[in-house]
């Protein structure tokens, strides 16, 4: 779980970001059509798509990663495409197209390094939320799979034990999930605290 939740978060939140970049950037045909498909992938309940496509193709590590990246991308593109709507209306990326800077400069390198904060919320919000979904696939059978370690798996072998008095077993596991899904979200708010001071 520590390596393939945060491995999943990174795959969500760069294909989010680029998605967001691009529809954030370009108004017209490019932002309706991509506002309206952020909008549709993100009608299914998150932990529905998942566990359905993963019954479907088979569970894996591999698989996990790509299923949750995939998921995860269209919350990003959202959060990014609003933040990249208002940072082109500054006077710098005025300045970049006066300049003779394209729109792959103007993005990447100007409004990038400007939403850098939004992203990182994003990011460790998300990685929360990636270790909490893992955990819970894992517990269904659905995610990382014996023999490889996990906490999801360890609540799910040692929920048999509960009845023999051995209740240790979920309860020790289930709160290291529960520690460190609250960690990233205090770490999250910290970020989000600190961008707020500096505006």
């Amino acid at each position: 779980i520590l390596l393939v939740a945060p491995l999943a978060t990174l795959a969500g939140v760069a294909a989010g970001s680029i998605i967001g970049l691009v529809l954030g950037y370009f108004d017209g045909l490019v932002d309706a059509i991509g506002a309206r498909l952020l909008d549709t992938l993100m009608a299914f309940p998150f932990i529905v798509l998942v566990t359905m496509t993963l019954v479907a193709i088979g569970p894996s590590n591999l698989t996990v990663i790509l299923v949750i990246g995939i998921a995860y991308a269209p919350l990003v593109a959202r959060t990014v495409r609003a933040a990249v709507r208002e940072q082109k209306e500054r006077d710098y990326v005025s300045a970049a197209r006066l300049g003779g800077e394209g729109p792959l400069a103007i993005m990447f390198l100007e409004i990038l390094p400007n939403i850098r904060e939004t992203i990182l919320i994003e990011l460790v919000t998300r990685l929360g939320y990636a270790f909490f979904s893992i955990a819970t696939l894992s517990f269904l059978g659905l995610g990382i799979q014996p023999p490889s370690a996990d906490w999801g798996l360890a609540v799910a072998d040692g929920y048999g034990f509960l009845t023999g008095g051995k209740w240790w077993v979920v309860v020790f596991n289930s709160a290291a999930i529960v520690s460190l899904v609250m960690a990233t979200n205090l770490i999250a708010q910290g970020i989000g605290a600190f961008e707020n001071s500096d505006a």
